[in-house]
Parts: C-alpha cells; structure tokens; sequence
C-alpha cells in the first residue's frame, strides 16, 4: 500500500524558505527539523528565487490556481445559461 502524498499550504512553503534564508542553515537541516524532504525544500527554494511576484510567490501561484478554477466554472455557468435561454427563446414563440 502506498503512503499519501502530503500537501504543503502556501503559506508554509513560504516560512520554510524564509527560515531557510535567515537561519543560516543549510536547507538539509532546516528540512531535518520541519520534517520535509531536502529535495522538497530545495524545490521550493528554486520556485521561490524563480517567482516574479518575490517572497509571495507561493501563495500568488496557489491563488492564480484558484482563479483560474473560478473562471473556468464561471465560463461554464455561463454557457449553460446562454443554451437556456435560447432553449426558453425558441419555446415561448
């Protein structure tokens, strides 16, 4: 049986690489201590240098993710709406 997969918030994503920047530790003992694999801290390290939007990278993407979500269900609401109402259009004459 396999293990599940463990979920990181923004959020802490984003003190871990804090920590890991104003520690002075290497990322391997910062990982060590919150229990995280180095190769997931050392991801996040990369991700977080990467990002345009600076030390909120992380919680910018997972926001982008959202709306991104959001408008997509919107678009389809929309759609079904537009059907309907040229279902009920054709109807009533």
């Amino acid at each position: 049986m396999s293990v599940p997969r463990r979920k990181f918030t923004a959020e802490f994503k984003q003190e871990a690489v804090a920590l890991v920047r104003r520690s002075g530790q290497s990322a391997n003992q910062v990982a060590k201590e919150l229990g995280v694999s180095q190769t997931a801290l050392s991801r996040w390290l990369r991700e977080a240098t990467r990002s345009t939007s600076g030390p909120n990278g992380f919680r910018a993407a997972a926001e982008l993710k959202s709306l991104r979500r959001e408008v997509e269900r919107l678009r389809m609401e929309r759609d079904i709406l537009k059907k309907a109402a040229a279902f009920f259009a054709t109807e009533s004459r």
